[in-house]
């Protein structure tokens, strides 16, 4: 082959940027770059002569200096040694620093090359190979870069296509699923909220199109959108930066590959991207941070997140709040509020609805032990699996769901909130404990609570998210759980499986059980067959602990929210119970906001009858949802007493009476609480590595002073002031 050095024509450099049959009719290539740039074009002026002849005195050059324009002030003697094509705008440039944090450079622009941008007043360009097509705001630093460059066709993430672009380029996210079933598109702005309707409800076919409507509205078609950094942002040390929005404040320092992402980063919030990163189509959120060799593809970050130490997030949603390390995750909806942190562990195909962690050799995923790539799992708040736990999909977990490390070798479904499964590998069985975390571990459980509140850093919330492990979502599921303990109870009591007409007496003749008979019914071994899909049962520990467990919990939580919603709203038990017409309703967890599902029907009826038009509109419909949740809740609270006391109105007896139940209980999770930790502090394992009880101290701190046990104390106060201040009537 005889290879020939190609010559072109003498072309003026940033000319061509936009392919001529995508320009409208009377528009230059520049007219969308005077759109976005802040700054009046009429603001700047040609070169004077004598400053043309010190810039090329400077080692500068460019094929026509009349597409250089400069603002005032503007000193030519800080541009050294670079490269001008195209139309290029300087800002003012004076002589000053330009610093951030202890990295300080001089105002001008150094051994560089640009081509066709605008430059902010007092930016730093040095040692940039390769600037094309970008906007700087004021105050950037842009130093030692290969390349950073805008194309013509540049979407910054969004999952839109530009005119005349193959629909095969158009950048999706296979969210909870490998085979891409449940694909979405991520635009700017999206939430776990907009990725769960989009990915949990493929059936309504009119919903879907609408979703890809609304998200085809957040982008514009046109080609030839600039490529933007946000004042006071800082790039150092990159290979290759290309089709990035940067926002402001941003620090990134010596990633090796930026390509199509858009940095949601605020001078309030600002983003930090560090060493060895390498980002492709992709969001993240305001002030989150990616660090030390870390690859995602295809992903989306959320508010306050980390991912570090070589993390791979691909085809994800990772929810605020999260923090994820070494570990790989690939097709996830995680909802806020997501821990990580060790290499051998992944999660794949799964949805995890926030409050969540997995621990090293926790192997999560669709076709790692079965004979697909289309398995799921799905996974209520708090799911924790313990060490070396692996899953066999697909597998659905209720809330807060504590795996003990294990082998399970088939499918499982367990409904019941707060429990612990565990495998004994003797029978071959598994075995689960309901209500585990209330009756064993209120440390953890209390725990979880606060550290996601005091983990939450975000300045703007843009998505809601409910910590308490108590809400109407898990307390539905405690209901559920209560009928399926006393279904069971009267079916191995009667040693038959039920009818499905047959299964509300069951439920009716195991309630009386456990209540008339517990010892009768703890002496019994209790097997049930509809959790694992496998030919043995799996056995239910302490049936009568985990209902009276459950029922405390429903307990507390009714008295709780009631009598602080009425506290804060002044007024009596009476009035909010004459007020409103109590139901309990069903409850979706939609992104880590809590709504009652009629009022998510009533969304979805108004995108279809177009009464809604736009994602702006439906996140304006979840901070409506938000402003009537505390409302909601009390009502649910109001609903759920009613269950428990079995009675459609509650008399004052019965309030005075469960408001005493309720204040033991509340001292008791203070002492179990501090009960718990004791136990670390009292253990003479524990205490062999310290030469004594005041080097532990220094370590560990006191018992006395564990903040989580003061909080313990503080919550316990309110409580009981709050429950004893509320009036019935």
């Amino acid at each position: 082959m005889n290879d020939k050095v190609m010559v072109l024509p003498e072309v003026r450099f940033g000319y061509g940027f936009i392919p001529p049959e995508f320009l409208p009719e009377g528009k230059d290539e520049y007219y969308l770059r005077n759109i976005q740039n802040k700054k009046d074009p009429g603001s700047y002026r040609h070169l004077k002569e004598e400053e043309i002849a010190l810039l090329e005195q400077n080692l500068n050059t460019s094929p026509c200096w009349d597409d250089v324009l400069v603002s005032d002030p503007f000193d030519p003697s800080l541009i050294k040694n670079s490269e001008f094509y195209g139309l290029v705008r300087i800002g003012s440039m004076a002589r000053q620093i330009v610093s951030f944090h202890d990295f300080s450079v001089p105002v001008g622009i150094t051994n560089s090359r640009i081509v066709s941008c605008d430059i902010g007043d007092s930016c730093a360009i040095l040692d940039c190979s390769y600037l094309s097509h970008y906007i700087l705001d004021h105050h950037v630093i842009i130093y030692r870069i290969g390349e950073m460059q805008t194309t013509n066709h540049a979407k910054f993430g969004s999952g839109i296509l530009k005119d005349g672009e193959d629909p095969e380029v158009l950048t999706t996210m296979d969210i909870m699923n490998e085979a891409g079933g449940r694909t979405v598109r991520p635009f700017d702005g999206m939430l776990p909220s907009d990725a769960y309707l989009w990915g949990t409800y493929r059936d309504d076919d009119a919903l879907m199109k609408i979703f890809e409507t609304l998200t085809d509205k957040t982008c514009d078609a046109r080609r030839g959108y600039y490529g933007f950094v946000g004042q006071q942002s800082v790039i150092k040390s990159c290979d290759t930066v290309k089709d990035v929005w940067v926002g402001e404040g941003a620090y990134i320092k010596g990633a090796n590959k930026l390509k199509n992402l858009r940095l949601r980063s605020t001078l309030a919030e600002p983003i930090q991207i560090g060493e060895g990163v390498e980002l492709v189509n992709g969001i993240i959120g305001a002030g989150s941070r990616v660090f030390y060799g870390c690859k995602a593809i295809r992903f989306i970050m959320g508010d306050n997140c980390n991912l570090k130490y070589g993390a791979r997030l691909i085809h994800s949603f990772l929810g605020d709040n999260s923090t994820v390390s070494c570990c790989e995750l690939l097709s996830n909806l995680i909802f806020g509020g997501h821990e990580q942190h060790h290499n051998n562990s992944f999660l794949i195909a799964s949805m995890i609805m926030g409050q969540s962690n997995m621990a090293a050799g926790a192997n999560i995923g669709s076709n790692h032990n079965s004979r697909g790539n289309d398995g799921e799992m799905v996974a209520g708040r708090g799911f924790w699996p313990a060490l070396s736990s692996t899953l066999k999909y697909d597998c659905k977990f209720a809330s807060y769901v504590l795996i003990a490390k294990g082998n399970y070798p088939h499918e499982l479904n367990i409904p019941l909130p707060f429990s612990l499964l565990g495998s004994d590998a003797k029978e071959g069985r598994r075995v689960v404990m309901p209500a585990y975390w209330w009756m064993y571990n209120l440390y953890a459980l209390e725990r979880n609570s606060y550290k996601y509140r005091k983990r939450d850093k975000r300045k703007v919330i843009r998505q809601q998210i409910e910590t308490d492990y108590l809400a109407p979502d898990t307390v539905n599921e405690i209901f559920t759980a209560c009928d399926l303990l006393c279904e069971w109870v009267g079916i191995n009591y009667n040693r038959t499986r039920p009818t499905s007409q047959e299964r509300s007496d069951l439920i009716t003749q195991g309630r009386n059980l456990i209540t008339t008979k517990p010892s009768e019914v703890q002496s019994m071994q209790m097997y049930v067959w509809e959790l694992e899909n496998s030919n043995e049962p799996v056995e239910v520990l302490k049936t009568v602990e985990a209902y009276q467990a459950y029922q405390q919990m429903l307990r507390y939580y009714a008295v709780k929210t009631l009598s602080e919603y009425c506290t804060t709203h002044e007024i009596t038990i009476s009035e909010f119970q004459q007020a409103h017409d109590a139901v309990l309703e069903p409850w979706l967890n939609i992104g880590g906001q809590l709504v009652p599902e009629y009022r998510f029907e009533a969304l979805r009826d108004g995108l279809k009858e177009g009464s809604i038009n736009s994602w702006d509109e439906v996140h304006n419909a979840y901070a409506y949802w938000f402003s009537l949740y505390e409302e909601d809740k009390a009502l649910h609270a109001l609903a759920t007493l009613l269950k428990v006391l079995g009675c459609s109105e509650i008399n004052q007896g019965q309030w005075e009476q469960v408001v005493d139940e309720v204040a033991t209980i509340r001292l008791e999770i203070e002492n179990q609480v501090f009960k718990t930790k004791e136990k670390d502090f009292n253990n003479r394992f524990r205490f062999s590595t310290y030469r004594t009880v005041e080097e532990r101290d220094v370590v560990l701190g006191s018992l006395d002073d564990n903040p989580f046990i003061q909080e313990s104390k503080q919550i316990t106060e309110q409580v009981l002031s709050q429950i004893r201040q509320v009036r019935f009537s």
